[in-house]
């Protein structure tokens, strides 16, 4: 197995002076090291018995889909607002660089689906919280989600937790 932690490069000051951006991309270049990851995501998921997954814009839409792939379940979106063309159902969705609305088609999760949302990194948490809200209201029951990095020191799976107790959270590589 790969340590794939190795693999991450840090970008400093990017996409703002004094953010050291993780850039997972090394990750997804190499088959072995993607597949290894879609391969744990996976073995995580699986335990939840999920009917769907569903994604956060836009690097956690690589590993979602694929996941979604190996999984041969439904895949949905969760978008920056005024990027989907059909209804949509929209909640504000702050974050670390500004204020911002997520959105998801209103028919991309149906009542009482069990889904796994999965992003590819949680620093803040922020997103993890708003795209979990976005998919309750939507009627899905929210299982798990899972990120391939965490930012430890940004307390982003706490505030996760306090804001959505019942979803357990879980990431592949920690900083």
């Amino acid at each position: 197995m790969l340590d794939l932690k190795t693999m991450i490069v840090d970008v400093p000051d990017f996409p703002k002076p004094g953010v050291v951006f993780k850039d997972l991309t090394p990750i997804i270049q190499s088959a072995e090291a993607f597949n290894q990851a879609i391969d744990e995501l996976a073995a995580i998921a699986k335990k939840y018995s999920p009917d769907r997954i569903a994604a956060i814009e836009s690097r956690g839409f690589i590993f979602g889909a694929a996941l979604a792939r190996d999984l041969r379940l439904g895949f949905s979106l969760i978008r920056k607002k005024g990027k989907l063309p059909r209804k949509t159902l929209t909640i504000l969705a702050p974050n670390e660089y500004a204020v911002e609305h997520f959105e998801a088609h209103v028919d991309s999760v149906k009542a009482g689906e069990r889904v796994v949302v999965i992003d590819d990194l949680i620093a803040t948490g922020s997103s993890a919280i708003s795209g979990i809200e976005l998919i309750k209201q939507l009627g899905g029951k929210v299982v798990a989600f899972e990120a391939v990095v965490e930012l430890t020191f940004l307390q982003g799976v706490e505030k996760i937790k306090s804001a959505h107790s019942d979803v357990p959270v879980f990431s592949l590589i920690k900083f």
